[in-house]
């Protein structure tokens, strides 16, 4: 489902144009090639620090503000989903830059001016969207859970221990280990992109590399359920877990090992209530601390 292949999407001459600027651009991670040139790699990173930073500060000031609660806070869907976005290009800009980095001086190379700001813009706005979306199915499943909560406190706790199981097993699983693999060795993919046609090509790809993201990030998030969507130290911890799944050579054992540790934690949930803050009473927020 995740494949934008189409037997008439591809232009020799565009694959060729991209595969020889990514043959002076190795992948970021994964066994088909190194880090990106010193150059680029100082790029990338200025970008981490011009976006992510400010994310991370609104993020914890949101937080100071609203302190760990179970559901949506109170938020209505537009202003959660404003802070979703925020949090999220927060936690995965660091462990997607790299690959980013690497689309954009494609696109530097092919595009000028306004043209490469816009198809940047498009290829950005592609990975937010699908984001975006995930935000929805996240929203509902707060809402969800902040009301089986209300109705009955004591139910915190078994909903926490499946929000680790299915976060536990997701990371086992092929589906992640596939999407995992995608973020770590992308210049394969990016090749392919380069045969992608009009109309927002850039946007498309945007979208198709960002639910790969999602596809591997996804067990992840899940976690967010029982120690709070607000929980910073929680967001940090996952921001971290990301990019070492990513980034490490041995990412995959990793994300494996955080499966079963994931698994622990649903077998404890039950009996543990510090596991879970996201699904407890308001709790007091970080600036009355």
């Amino acid at each position: 489902m995740m494949s934008w292949r189409h037997p008439q999407e591809h232009s020799p001459m565009r694959q060729r144009t991209f595969a020889s600027v990514s043959a002076r651009a190795p992948a970021p991670t994964g066994a088909g090639g190194g880090l990106l040139p010193t150059r680029d790699l100082a790029a990338a990173w200025f970008v981490v620090v011009l976006i992510a930073v400010p994310a991370w500060v609104l993020t914890i000031g949101q937080a100071r503000d609203m302190g760990v609660e179970p559901g949506t806070m109170g938020l209505a869907l537009p202003l959660f989903l404003v802070l979703w976005v925020t949090m999220m290009a927060a936690m995965m800009l660091p462990s997607m830059a790299p690959v980013a980095i690497t689309w954009v001086r494609g696109i530097g190379r092919q595009s000028s001016g306004w043209t490469q700001t816009v198809r940047t813009a498009e290829f950005v706005g592609g990975y937010l969207i699908v984001w975006t979306a995930f935000g929805l199915l996240a929203y509902a499943a707060l809402a969800l859970t902040g009301h089986l909560v209300e109705g009955r406190p004591t139910a915190g706790r078994w909903i926490g221990s499946v929000a680790f199981l299915l976060a536990g097993l997701y990371q086992l699983t092929p589906l992640k280990h596939v999407c995992l693999r995608h973020c770590r060795d992308p210049l394969s993919h990016l090749v392919r992109y380069a045969g992608f046609r009009q109309p927002a090509r850039d946007l498309r790809v945007g979208v198709h590399h960002g639910t790969y993201c999602v596809g591997c990030c996804a067990g992840l998030m899940v976690v967010l359920v029982p120690l709070g969507v607000m929980n910073v130290a929680a967001m940090a911890a996952l921001a971290v877990m990301i990019f070492v799944e990513k980034l490490w050579s041995r990412g995959l054992l990793f994300a494996r090992v955080a499966g079963v540790a994931f698994l622990a934690l649903a077998a404890l949930a039950p009996f543990q209530d510090w596991l879970l803050p996201g699904l407890q009473g308001a709790m007091p927020s970080m600036g009355g601390m």
